[in-house]
């Protein structure tokens, strides 16, 4: 086994599900027949975990998204692989897929990827410092959403239905929710899934059909404790978030992230985003 793959002290549940999810890890690789080359990386909330990996062809990336049996299925599951469809993106291809049960408890999903060689922008998902990006990098995103937006899927990351109910919840009856003009998304396009020298988008489980601007508000909302960024942000994407879907798309965005601080993501963006809500709404 990888020296990468050695268990911590079982000191608490989380720590327990690490070594757990490192077991999966080291029986991932020998299935693919590579070697873990690098310290693991965990996904949000232990679901998944990643790392470096190597084999007779060269570096790969090797991941493995663990669920309960009930969830462990749909576009979400399988989302990473389906993006193989997508050509003309710096982004992981697919190379091989396993999966397997744990009893009746959960199951595993792994996959088998090209390596790519940038680093994320952040740590974390939300933009805490001056990102070392260029702006030949602010070119290739744009290149990259614009790209994206026209590739042909049935798969769908949020619906009519789905956005009038989250921003309802969250802001009243009287909210905006109409989208008029749809796109091909990303879906979860913040700064530890962008990748600078070389630029590259990592985590493709959610693409699909959604509001157009849908991810360029979504990185807004990630860079509002930034407001350079998030000027240059507005700015730069202003074609497609100054328009009516546009706005309904930062409100079905500010939503989403609202929910996840509920559950105790990234409290010191809650006044930030509420004050975002706040004018949309009042504009």
């Amino acid at each position: 086994m990888s020296d990468y793959l050695a268990a911590e002290p079982a000191t608490d549940p989380d720590a327990v599900f690490r070594n757990f999810m490192r077991h999966n890890l080291g029986r991932a690789a020998a299935q693919f027949d590579v070697t873990v080359a690098g310290e693991p990386v965990f996904g949000w909330r232990l679901r998944s975990i990643g790392a470096p990996a190597h084999g007779s062809a060269g570096a790969r990336w090797l991941r493995v998204v663990s669920q309960e049996p009930q969830w462990a299925c749909g576009e979400s599951w399988t989302g990473t692989e389906d993006a193989n469809a997508i050509t003309g993106i710096a982004k992981p291809y697919v190379l091989d897929v396993a999966e397997w049960p744990e009893r009746d408890w959960r199951n595993q999903r792994a996959e088998l990827m090209t390596h790519l060689d940038g680093q994320p922008c952040s740590p974390t998902d939300v933009l805490r410092g001056d990102p070392p990006v260029t702006t030949g990098w602010w070119s290739a995103l744009a290149g990259t959403l614009d790209t994206l937006s026209t590739v042909p899927t049935c798969r769908v990351h949020a619906d009519q239905a789905k956005i009038t109910q989250r921003i309802t919840d969250r802001f009243g009856a009287d909210a905006p929710t109409t989208v008029d003009r749809w796109e091909t998304v990303h879906g979860d396009l913040h700064w530890s899934n962008l990748l600078r020298d070389p630029f590259g988008l990592l985590d493709w489980e959610l693409w699909g059909q959604g509001p157009v601007g849908l991810d360029s508000a979504t990185l807004y909302c990630f860079s509002l404790l930034h407001p350079g960024i998030a000027a240059d942000i507005r700015r730069r994407f202003a074609y497609k978030l100054e328009t009516p879907t546009g706005r309904v798309a930062q409100l079905y965005a500010t939503a989403r992230l609202l929910r996840r601080i509920d559950g105790g993501d990234f409290p010191d963006l809650a006044g930030p985003l509420r004050d975002h809500a706040n004018g949309l709404l009042d504009g």
